[in-house]
């Protein structure tokens, strides 16, 4: 495999992993908003802590990046992954800052139920 084509192969998998991880934020946004908290909520949140985790312990980079990083020398933030410059750098602000939103919600939702 070339390494044009390995580079390929991790933008589509970033990419995909990032729009679970997206949806799941969302999901947590929306149940925390229509008052519908369940344990799928909780199971969200805690994916979303365990990739905030991973993203710690590799120094706030995706091990994507730092696998596609081999294979390119581009300087965009969005050479890994199939995103808007724009967005691949703010990313982690904006869906942290969602997440966060969500989070609030569902803990208000279920201290005040």
């Amino acid at each position: 495999m070339t390494p044009e084509n390995k580079l390929l192969t991790i933008k589509i998998i970033h990419t995909i992993i990032w729009l679970f991880f997206v949806l799941v934020i969302f999901y947590v946004l929306y149940t925390g908003i229509i008052d519908n908290v369940s344990m799928y909520t909780w199971i969200g949140i805690a994916l979303i802590i365990g990739e905030g985790l991973t993203l710690l312990i590799f120094k706030m980079f995706c091990p994507l990046t730092l696998m596609a990083r081999k294979y390119s020398t581009s300087e965009k933030d969005n050479f890994d992954i199939f995103l808007p410059n724009w967005l691949a750098k703010h990313n982690k602000i904006i869906f942290t800052s969602i997440f966060l939103i969500g989070v609030v919600l569902v803990i208000y939702r279920t201290v005040t139920d």
